[in-house]
């Protein structure tokens, strides 16, 4: 059985080039129509996280994630 993300890629691409409603394209790959609708919204804090991250690793090449992890946590 395909993942839940794999079944909506396949409900939007079956809306897009076949011209199937959202509904049926939901019910034929059993997805509902909340997960074909979502769209994750993306912070400006993740962004500045992930730019830390790369500093940081950059920085300190020897350091593994949990050693960035409790740096970030405990400094910044």
């Amino acid at each position: 059985m395909k993942r839940p993300a794999q079944r909506r890629e396949l409900a939007v691409k079956a809306v897009a080039m076949k011209g199937v409603s959202i509904a049926l394209a939901c019910r034929a790959f059993d997805v509902s129509e909340t997960c074909y609708r979502y769209s994750p919204k993306l912070d400006d804090e993740n962004e500045q996280i992930a730019d830390l991250l790369l500093g940081l690793t950059k920085a300190k090449k020897t350091w593994g994630f949990g050693l960035c992890f409790l740096y970030l946590r405990n400094v910044q």
